[in-house]
């Protein structure tokens, strides 16, 4: 998002300023029944690409038309593939949107997850969706000036990401807790496959963000005793020890105590998260770890050119290693056009603001001019399977996930507006060709592979050597600033 002007907010927000996904249109009833119409006429006709068409309509009308869902058997096929295999999605960072939400903040009883909630997550939504196990974002800003970390007394030390890390920790503890019908938590693979035999949501936690640890690999083990199984190395800010993809490289990579934080997530067993991070790291992780890393929600650089994506020199080294991408359905990533507008937006923005600097009634009135004259392009769900089909063709389809990002953005892929709809994605795989084996990989299997895997070396390792003291003032050979 560019700040000062009314602009979409289109993808994943650097500061993780949530979208709001609220009642559906009014005139959503009569939609419906127009287009039930349509819907029969196509469901006689035999393309693929009509096909898809019926399916992504069904899905834009909230599957009001049952006859059009039993008359695809692709998505029957999916939907017996998600009975099968849990569905672990990589991502999904409701405890920041509760966190933040404008009515209840931070009130984990006043989100109701057992009624409609206004974000893009809820407990019927998740079964609708056949969701089997989730990682929740555990996300913490990375930017220092957040407002999360103002001073909070007089006598508490300057604010650092520790606290707010704990508390995001605790509300999704709190969250897991609150339902246990339907949420199960979980911290090893065989947690998650118990829970799905049990029909439960396998509940794991994620941490977005090495910032967390300030420094500290006490603090790492810390988070990871309190349930994190995976970290992301960086959020958008670069570390002292890491770059990240969207700041300024510092140091070309992983610093020695970089390296030295891969080694011990790899004795702990919580996988390593290349998401968020420059190639440079991701390629100087797959050197250090022994484990298997993830991209918990990351598509294909070669597809769309935004940094937050895999390259192709990645993805290669990725059999080898049985790491997973995990594709997200975040528009900027998987949509070129999105992409493009985005940066267009920055431009556009950009000028206005030269032209007409602090008059901001002005700046909107021409920013809206503008934006009626270029109207806004769409992400598709076909352009997520395009994704998805790309990292298996380099790596392999032991080598790729989904990562939604659901209740991290503020733009929603048509056909993939929250939690409800991963099946309508499978249907469109099935019906590319795609076996029910692969499907069950993709869904879940892969993950869990590299969940497993990332526990065998822990044992292994914590068998060769204790747990490392390493400082990184020591390290890096240099004060850090």
């Amino acid at each position: 998002m560019v700040s000062g002007l009314p602009l979409l907010q289109t993808s994943e927000n650097a500061g993780r300023s949530h979208g709001r996904n609220g009642a559906r249109n009014a005139s959503r009833a009569s939609f419906v029944g127009a287009i039930n119409p349509i819907l029969e006429t196509l469901v006689r006709l035999s393309s693929t690409t009509v096909r898809s068409t019926l399916v992504t309509i069904a899905a834009l009308t909230g599957g009001s038309s049952l006859s059009a869902q039993k008359a695809d058997p692709y998505l029957a096929r999916a939907k017996a593939v998600l009975q099968s295999t849990p569905l672990v999605d990589g991502h999904n960072d409701l405890p920041w949107r509760i966190r933040e939400d404008t009515l209840h903040a931070n009130d984990v009883e006043a989100y109701d997850l057992r009624k409609r909630a206004p974000g893009m997550t809820d407990l019927a939504r998740l079964q609708q969706g056949m969701v089997g196990a989730q990682f929740w974002s555990v996300y913490i800003p990375g930017e220092q000036d957040a407002s999360d970390y103002k001073p909070n007394g007089k006598v508490s030390s300057k604010p650092g990401y520790a606290r707010v890390q704990l508390e995001q920790i605790q509300l999704a503890r709190r969250i897991i807790a609150k339902y246990p019908e339907r949420l199960a938590f979980a911290s090893t693979e065989a947690d998650v496959r118990r829970a799905f035999a049990n029909k439960k949501v396998g509940s794991l936690l994620g941490m977005e963000g090495g910032h967390a640890i300030e420094n500290s690999l006490e603090a790492l083990r810390a988070y990871y005793d309190l349930g994190a199984r995976y970290m992301t190395l960086t959020h958008n800010v670069t570390l002292d020890w890491a770059d990240a993809a969207l700041d300024t490289a510092r140091h070309g990579g992983l610093t020695p105590f970089g390296r030295e934080v891969v080694r011990e997530m790899n004795r702990l067993g919580m996988l390593v998260d290349l998401s968020h991070v420059s190639a440079g790291v991701m390629s100087n992780a797959l050197d250090v770890t022994a484990a298997p890393v993830i991209f918990s929600h990351s598509a294909s650089r070669d597809m769309v050119g935004h940094l937050r994506n895999v390259p192709d020199s990645i993805l290669r080294r990725l059999p080898a290693n049985g790491g997973v991408v995990m594709v997200p359905f975040v528009t900027s990533f998987v949509s070129k056009a999105v992409f493009d507008d985005d940066n267009e937006i920055a431009r556009i923005d950009a000028d206005i603001r030269k032209r007409l600097p602090g008059d901001t009634v002005a700046q909107r009135r021409e920013f809206n001019a503008w934006r009626a004259a270029h109207p806004r392009p769409t992400a598709t769900l076909a352009q997520v399977a395009d994704h998805i089909e790309h990292v298996r063709k380099v790596a392999s389809v032991d080598n790729v996930g989904i990562g939604s990002d659901f209740d991290g953005i503020t733009e929603n892929v048509v056909g993939l507006e929250d939690v409800s709809k991963f099946p309508m994605l499978f249907a469109e795989l099935a019906r590319r060709g795609w076996s029910d084996a692969d499907l069950r990989k993709l869904a879940g299997e892969n993950v869990l592979r590299a969940l497993k895997r990332a526990e065998v070396v822990s044992v292994k390792l914590k068998r060769e050597r204790p747990a490392s003291i390493a400082r990184i003032e020591q390290l890096d050979r240099r004060p850090v600033p």
